[in-house]
């Protein structure tokens, strides 16, 4: 489809989006209605699997976070997107779905507290909400509004509403820590700590435990309602996460890379110039690995806490952004990852004709060309890319491929994407890795996810439809063979469209679903 004609289509669905989400008053919960054509389709194919686990070891537990699987957007500080709990299984999976606005709302990043609420992010287009949802119901029993970000004022105010959708700050990389506080980057380029407590009437608020202001370091000239024509710079936060010993580190779109220290507001940072972050980053007890649209980096901090660059290498990052990418570079998140003792850490590149999956050595004082362990070409010539990050567990990597997906007008009218997920092994010898199977699944966007306790895959798939049916599914994929197992019908339209939220495994083996108009849940109803 023609660039102009997408455009327009983003610009008549948002200024829809606009008009529905402008008045103050918070929308009547309700579930997210389907567009014609529910009925046309099938609501579940494939049969329900077995649970047959995945043997390996878990990722480190991070001491200053939630445990593992509970508090963030790729499940752990290693970036696994791995649970060590039940998904569904197909047995009878039931939808349910809560709409967090009249129209926009989608529940980017999916967190559970020690009870088991969620606690989450939803971005509309008056700002950010941080959210605490019954986990079963989904109904809403607190809510903590954050500031409207710059490139929603400035969707409105230019009539360019692409600028939201390749907008990763503002709070959608947050964090649980170990202490069930939420932890994000707002758009004031501050680092806020939340809590959540119940009154004595057993009403649940948000309140603010600690509020760091980032705007010494970084630019802060952004647009708001009452400067719609900055002179200066604006550098959004894209991402904090803490290291092993408690600092908060942070990373802006223009390649600053900070830190910050909680107990006395120390606030330390370097940049990387010329360079740019979209993605977040993960943590393990010897640094952090951050990727920008140019290069991996592995970062130590100095005894005072300033950013200090222990390794870089450069990747393909290709001539242009693709159709389906945020930016010119590599989409994923580092993930760490390895067995029996050997220390890896993986992105993809950006390659032109064929997207590479790339892992290195993490290990520190290896000699020029010793880091690289495989480049491993993935998809159909021309026609790869990701913008999510990959999942590991042992020396297992799982990719998607999002080639072909811009924002929630991409496919519309029955249309996909050329699809694709394929599994890459790291030998065991780590000699080089190897395609183990490819699989046709088409997820056009969703962050992936596997259960270690089930074997199975999870992922968001849209198939081409000659009747213009525009049908979503949560699919579930054998880890171990590629094989889709099962797929179930979460609904049709558009605000079933993912765009870019990840699914996430609740404790209790719900799949959970963030979608364009909120969040939805999928479970089975028979044990």
């Amino acid at each position: 489809m023609p660039t102009r004609f997408r455009r327009r289509g983003a610009l008549a669905l948002a200024a829809v989006c606009l008009a529905w989400a402008l008045p103050t008053t918070t929308a009547r919960a309700e579930e997210i209605p389907r567009a014609p054509g529910h009925r046309l389709v099938d609501d579940y194919r494939g049969a329900a699997a077995a649970a047959r686990p995945v043997p390996g070891e878990a990722p480190p537990q991070h001491p200053y976070l939630a445990p593992n699987g509970r508090s963030g957007m790729h499940a752990d500080a290693a970036g696994s997107a791995t649970y060590p709990w039940n998904g569904p299984l197909g047995r009878s999976p039931q939808v349910r779905s809560e709409a967090m606005a009249a129209l926009g709302g989608e529940c980017a990043n999916v967190t559970f507290d020690r009870a088991g609420r969620i606690v989450t992010v939803c971005g509309t287009f008056q700002g950010f909400l941080v959210k605490l949802l019954d986990p079963r119901t989904l109904a809403t029993l607190a809510e903590h509004r954050l500031p409207q970000r710059p490139s929603t004022v400035e969707a409105i105010s230019r009539l360019d509403f692409s600028r939201i959708f390749k907008d990763t700050s503002g709070g959608a990389y947050s964090y649980l820590d170990d202490q069930d506080r939420l932890v994000l980057a707002d758009s004031r380029q501050h680092v806020v700590r939340l809590k959540h407590e119940q009154a004595a009437d057993g009403s649940w608020h948000f309140t603010v435990d600690a509020d760091w202001d980032l705007t010494g370091h970084v630019p802060h000239d952004c647009t708001t309602w009452t400067n719609l024509r900055p002179t200066g710079d604006c550098d959004p936060v894209t991402s904090v996460m803490p290291d092993w010993q408690g600092r908060i580190w942070w990373v802006t779109r223009q390649g600053r890379v900070g830190t910050l220290d909680p107990a006395d507001g120390t606030v330390r940072s370097v940049r990387l110039a010329g360079e740019e972050i979209q993605n977040s980053f993960s943590v393990d007890r010897d640094g952090v690995s951050i990727v920008s649209d140019h290069a991996l980096y592995s970062f130590t901090a100095r005894a005072d806490g300033t950013p200090e660059v222990v390794w870089r290498e450069v990747y393909d990052r290709g001539t242009g952004a693709k159709p389906g990418s945020v930016n010119q570079g590599s989409g994923t998140t580092p993930d760490l990852f390895g067995a029996d003792g050997k220390r890896y850490v993986a992105i993809t590149d950006n390659a032109d004709d064929r997207m590479h999956v790339l892992v290195y050595r993490r290990d520190a004082g290896l000699p020029a060309g010793g880091r690289l362990v495989c480049e491993v070409p993935v998809f159909g010539s021309g026609a790869s890319t990701t913008d999510n990050s990959l999942i590991s567990s042992g020396n297992s990597l799982v990719v998607e491929n999002n080639y072909g997906y811009e924002d929630v007008t991409s496919l519309t009218f029955g249309r996909s994407v050329p699809g694709g997920v394929a599994r890459v092994d790291v030998r065991p010898d780590g000699s080089g890795c190897d395609t183990v199977w490819e699989s046709a699944v088409r997820s056009p966007s969703t962050v992936p996810k596997l259960s270690t306790a089930n074997g199975l895959l999870y992922f968001y798939a849209k198939d081409p439809h000659p009747l213009g049916i525009d049908a979503w599914y949560l699919t579930a994929v054998d880890f171990r063979t590629g094989k889709e197992r099962w797929r179930k019908l979460t609904g049709t339209g558009p605000l079933y469209d993912n765009n870019w939220a990840p699914i996430t495994l609740g404790p209790d083996g719900t799949a959970y679903v963030g979608v364009f108009n909120g969040l939805l849940a999928v479970r089975d109803t028979e044990g």
